[in-house]
């Protein structure tokens, strides 16, 4: 699908990090963008600031949650602009857990789903059947991380699970856009292959009351500078990928019609080639030796 200007772009999760940078790219291409977000003050400083760079924008506070906010979304969308070329699942929490997952609190998981898993169905859901209907070329791009697509981090895994299913609805999705033989694509987004600076870090500040932690933590949350920090003292380095140039990486992808939003390390490579090589072998997963010794 080639990005041109008129298109519509709709992007959750839009008031900073990648769904920002998403959006700044998508207006770069003269598409008109759709901000969806829940924290209401960044979003209309997003919105504001793609406007005066001279964007076409569109902005809705959106819990990505509830499914009702989401099809409102889609109803706004559709009635303004008639269309959606690009759809963007992007929105995603940190849960918030600490220790073994036998450990966690039942809304840990709760919220994690409900946001990283309940959202991008939502979304779909609500978009894709009117991106076939429109008979235009389409793209749908759902953010998953290294953290669950690639290879597990048992350290934080409710995150890990949920992003691990977003890889799988995913394929799910492009398998039916097939069967249907829709002009519409599908994209899977593995951020990175560094850190990035997002709002993930410090999702806790949007956490809803109804899934609100029901013991006190027994460490405070961490901002992405403290973590930065503690990870240095570890004496492990610390890269971060610029969101830019993960913005260019689903660019370029949706262009090519590019399932795997991946990029190119080592790294994951290796995890990847570590995961399969015990899957082909049923074998234990040693790949995941380093969290047991932890």
């Amino acid at each position: 699908m080639r990005l041109a200007t008129g298109q519509v772009a709709v992007v959750t999760g839009a008031a900073g990090g990648i769904g920002l940078a998403l959006a700044r790219r998508f207006a770069a291409e003269g598409l008109t963008v759709v901000l969806a977000d829940v924290e209401e003050s960044a979003l209309k400083k997003a919105a504001d600031g793609l406007r005066a760079d001279g964007a076409a924008v569109h902005a809705r506070v959106v819990d990505v949650g509830v499914r009702e906010q989401v099809h409102a979304l889609a109803d706004d969308t559709y009635e303004r602009f008639g269309a959606v070329h690009v759809l963007c699942n992007n929105a995603g929490v940190g849960s918030g857990a600490e220790g073994r997952m036998w450990e966690h609190e039942p809304n840990d998981w709760k919220w994690a789903f409900e946001v990283n898993v309940w959202g991008v169905f939502h979304g779909i859901q609500a978009f894709v059947p009117r991106m076939i209907a429109g008979g235009e070329p389409g793209h749908v791009v759902n953010t998953s991380s290294g953290d669950g697509g690639i290879a597990p981090l048992p350290t934080a895994s409710v995150y890990a699970v949920t992003k691990a299913a977003v890889v799988t609805m995913t394929e799910s999705l492009y398998a039916h856009l097939k069967a249907e033989h829709a002009r519409v694509g599908a994209s899977v987004l593995f951020p990175g292959p560094h850190m990035l600076r997002t709002g993930l870090w410090e999702s806790h500040r949007n956490r809803p009351e109804r899934y609100a932690k029901q013991r006190p933590r027994k460490a405070p949350y961490r901002t992405l500078g403290q973590w930065e920090a503690a990870m240095r003292e570890a004496g492990q380095d610390v890269v971060f990928t610029p969101v830019e140039e993960v913005a260019d990486l689903v660019a370029d992808g949706i262009a090519a019609d590019r399932f795997w939003l991946l990029p190119a390390s080592e790294h994951s490579d290796r995890q990847i080639r570590a995961r399969a090589r015990s899957m082909l072998e049923r074998s234990a997963p040693d790949y995941l030796e380093k969290f047991i010794l932890d």
